[in-house]
């Protein structure tokens, strides 16, 4: 058996992740990856076969990562995915959250519906060369509940890679969920042998969300994914000073909205004020957030994104194309 068959972390007398009692033999009962294990494809499996040959007109893949949920994953993979397409690039955006797919309802697609024709599903296009395919194409209600267990999933995540003509790509987004289940590892075991560019793991800058991206560092580690680097996300609110709502304080506690006259005084009395934008912290980052910690985990900083009051504005406003340039930077992507 291969050592690469058995994880660091796993019980003695550990049958391998291969193993058809892989996650069900006595020496499994307590191990962390016991559940992994379980639902995991085993032995050689023929479907590799066929999404290597569909992933062979795709040049670079890229998967977008959080330890934690809440952190702006999927507003992130979209705005990669739009900067890169802005580049003239064909980009794919993969979404596998099975179970909360946001990204159709993020780029105004609900409502769209796969089709299938001779060469297998055709994604939902957002422009010529961006074109999207998610879970959320395929369900009659967008607000049924997906209850899967982990090889339902699996199988479907396979569909997508099996299924899915993309044509030519520049680059395969592929929006993961929180944390490190069986889609992931679902998708290093299908991707793993076409080539997996690396991840770009998203996090916010307190502490509570950035305990969770050692643990995705290592994930990727285990499975032998590059990490591209960190992303801290929700770093701050950003918006046009003229924007912002103005409220005064009564002696009673009462807020009273005084913004069409604080905007009147501005436009007398202080006009040059008014294109200021005004930048405030959402979260505590007092602790230095993930770029200080970086250092420690031994990977690059991507640089922040903040909060902006809608999507578009976010799209607009936030440069993602330096985040982007930073990362096909790296040696992984620099090859080709």
């Amino acid at each position: 058996m291969a050592d690469g068959d058995i994880p660091e972390d796993a019980n003695e007398h550990c049958p391998g992740t291969q193993s058809e009692s892989a996650g069900k033999s006595d020496a499994c009962e307590g191990c962390p990856n016991q559940e992994a294990c379980a639902t995991a494809p085993k032995g050689p499996d023929p479907d590799l076969v066929v999404i290597a040959e569909r992933m062979a007109n795709v040049k670079h893949k890229i998967l977008v990562l959080s330890g934690k949920g809440g952190v702006g994953k999927s507003t992130f993979s979209a705005q990669l995915s739009f900067a890169l397409a802005a580049m003239n690039l064909q980009i794919g955006l993969l979404d596998i959250d099975i179970c909360g797919p946001s990204i159709p309802k993020m780029l105004g697609l609900e409502g769209q519906e796969i089709h299938q024709s001779n060469l297998g599903w055709s994604p939902v296009y957002v422009d010529d060369n961006l074109g999207v395919m998610s879970i959320g194409f395929m369900l009659p209600d967008p607000d049924e509940a997906v209850i899967w267990r982990g090889p339902r999933k699996n199988g479907l995540i396979k569909n997508f890679l099996k299924e899915v003509y993309w044509y030519e790509l520049d680059f395969l987004v592929v929006d993961a969920p929180p944390g490190t289940s069986d889609e992931h590892i679902s998708i290093v075991q299908c991707l793993g042998a076409t080539g997996i560019d690396g991840a770009i793991i998203v996090t916010t800058p307190q502490q509570v969300s950035l305990i969770d991206v050692r643990k995705e560092i290592n994930f990727c580690k285990k499975v032998g994914v590059k990490v591209l680097g960190v992303v801290e996300n929700m770093s701050g609110l950003c918006q046009p000073l003229m924007d912002f709502k103005f409220m005064r304080m009564t002696e009673t506690g009462e807020h009273i909205d005084v913004s069409e006259r604080v905007r009147e005084y501005l436009r007398e009395k202080a006009p040059e004020l008014q294109n200021l934008i005004a930048c405030s912290e959402v979260f505590d980052s007092s602790s230095g957030g993930a770029e200080k910690c970086v250092g420690k985990w031994m990977c690059l900083f991507l640089g922040r994104c903040h909060w902006i009051r809608s999507f578009v504005r976010l799209l607009k406003k936030v440069d993602p194309a330096s985040l982007i340039r930073n990362a096909m930077s790296a040696p992984a992507l620099r090859s080709s």
